[in-house]
């Protein structure tokens, strides 16, 4: 009976994750009005019941997966903040390093981050606070003495946002380049800026 009990369980989990996955989808290709609970659950190979044993509703879904992007993605942005005492030589490195975390999450959550941070109305809401996250971030590292005192952090944090949102469509989705390849070239250019080196 155990043994079943916990095929039973598995086999639910499971069910579930299929669900918010076909489910990703649907929103993502179609938007929210025009996603069905039925297509959710043909596509599934479960029954309307099946679907409400795990989701109130299409919008308790929709949420579920709202909430699963914007959680993680405010995470790593939290945890890419630079904690004080690091050396000054591995700073490009670890800020490269907090920014592949995000496209990464991207990258492997592509369905989910078309909704939320591209197609959905609570997109804006999430980069706006994205990009207060990334200026709080900016204004403790100034404090740390990693970055210069003049510089309006509220201005860097949205060029930030812009240039994610913007990378994320044009080279992450397409495959043209690699979570790691497009942080490194955001953070030699944020640190380094354009101008030729002269002696």
């Amino acid at each position: 009976m155990g043994k079943r009990g916990r095929k039973k369980g598995a086999s639910g989990e499971q069910s579930r994750a299929l669900l918010l996955s076909i489910a990703a989808e649907e929103f993502a290709n179609k938007g929210y009005y025009q996603t069905k609970v039925s297509t959710i659950v043909q596509r599934a190979g479960v029954t309307q019941p099946t679907f409400y044993l795990y989701f109130k509703s299409k919008e308790a879904i929709y949420q579920e997966l709202m909430d699963s992007f914007s959680k993680g993605l405010f995470d790593l942005t939290s945890k890419s903040r630079l904690e004080p005492g690091i050396d000054f030589n591995s700073l490009p490195l670890r800020i490269t390093k907090g920014l592949t975390g995000i496209f990464t999450f991207f990258s492997e959550n592509q369905n989910v981050t078309r909704i939320g941070f591209f197609n959905s109305l609570e997109a804006e809401v999430i980069k706006k606070q994205l990009a207060l996250q990334i200026r709080d971030n900016l204004i403790s590292e100034v404090k740390n003495g990693y970055f210069q005192t003049d510089m309006d952090m509220g201005l860097i944090a949205e060029i930030l946002v812009g240039t994610i949102e913007r990378l994320t469509l044009t080279k992450l989705f397409p495959g043209i380049k690699e979570p790691e390849e497009i942080a490194s070239e955001i953070v030699h250019l944020f640190l380094n800026g354009m101008l030729s080196k002269r002696e």
